[in-house]
């Protein structure tokens, strides 16, 4: 099952991928943009570069599905239907952002949306989304849970531990692997012998599916294929998706100057861009014009800004719920 079948996305659903892929980027510019003002109080770990293996993966979802999800997590949450205002809000530690303002940017929830949780510790969040499994199928529900997982998730032994009960139990996950080639600043040439990470799914007695991370129509089919072999009660399949992120591993910066990776490699992934080639596909398969491009840009720009104005309007916690959700 390695190298799935590619099938084109017909027109009306390719412009749904591309205006999410849009929204992201857009979303994720922004925060770029404002982050000098310190309004947002945490990190970020943005994902511009990399929105493709979202938007694919989610279109192949239903609300009830779940995600579960890393530190880089802003794609897949929007991608998963997140509430943006709630989003923001959590970024500059409003009350109204998805985890209270406690979690910041690498804790996204949204239980209506079927975003479970977002975890920044490597690998830590791949158990639950297995557990998630595992609950849908002793509940007799046809529901599946994407696991998004990063390359250096796979050098932790939870994940292989997951990976194995996933296979064993047969449960409705897939693990979906986004490989932007680097654990922060070491390649995976430093961190994992010369074989495909795809023999890592085999290992573990799952089918295996290796994309184009950058093509979203291929990472929608091979989402789908899983999806439906998941529901179908045949067990989970690992999908590994190639991608690249264009901004600094945490922060809103450019850190090509660090030395960790070369301009141009940086500047090939740049000329991949998934945004780029969706539009590029959609301007081939349903005659998408510069005035349509222009027209959905402008709706989005309006809700990003909107929803910006909402979570800086939105309150602080109040300080007498400190001690709310901890416990000892």
């Amino acid at each position: 099952m390695n190298q799935m079948a590619f099938h084109t996305a017909p027109g009306a659903m390719l412009a749904g991928m591309y205006r999410s892929m849009l929204r992201i980027r857009m979303v994720e510019e922004a925060i770029v943009a404002r982050y000098a003002e310190q309004k947002m109080r945490c990190p970020v770990h943005l994902s511009i570069g990399q929105e493709a293996v979202a938007v694919g993966a989610s279109v192949a979802l239903t609300a009830s599905d779940q995600i579960v999800t890393t530190h880089r997590c802003h794609a897949h949450y929007l991608a998963k239907g997140g509430n943006l205002v709630a989003m923001l809000a959590e970024l500059m530690g409003k009350a109204t952002g998805s985890c209270g303002g406690r979690g910041g940017s690498m804790h996204l929830f949204d239980q209506p949306a079927g975003v479970l949780l977002s975890l920044p510790i490597v690998a830590a969040s791949i158990p639950v989304g297995v557990g998630a499994g595992l609950a849908f199928q002793q509940e007799g529900k046809p529901n599946v849970v994407v696991v998004y997982l990063g390359d250096a998730s796979v050098e932790e032994g939870v994940f292989h531990e997951s990976a194995n009960f996933a296979a064993l139990k047969k449960l409705p996950v897939i693990f979906l692997c986004e490989n932007n080639l680097y654990s922060v600043y070491t390649p995976l040439a430093d961190r994992q012998p010369g074989r495909p990470l795809t023999d890592l799914g085999h290992a573990h007695g799952m089918p295996t599916a290796h994309v184009d991370g950058n093509d979203v129509e291929a990472v929608h089919t091979s989402t789908a294929e899983a999806v439906a072999r998941a529901r179908g009660g045949e067990g989970p399949t690992f999908i590994l998706a190639d991608t690249y992120r264009w901004r600094e591993h945490c922060g809103p910066n450019y850190d090509n100057d660090l030395g960790y990776r070369t301009i141009t490699e940086f500047e090939d992934w740049q000329a991949k861009d998934g945004l780029s080639r969706a539009r590029a596909r959609l301007k081939t398969v349903s005659a998408w014009s510069g005035a349509q491009d222009a027209a959905m840009t402008k709706e989005l720009l309006q809700e990003v800004d909107a929803a910006f104005a909402a979570a800086e309007l939105a309150p602080m916690p109040d300080p007498t719920n400190v001690a709310k959700g901890v416990y000892v």
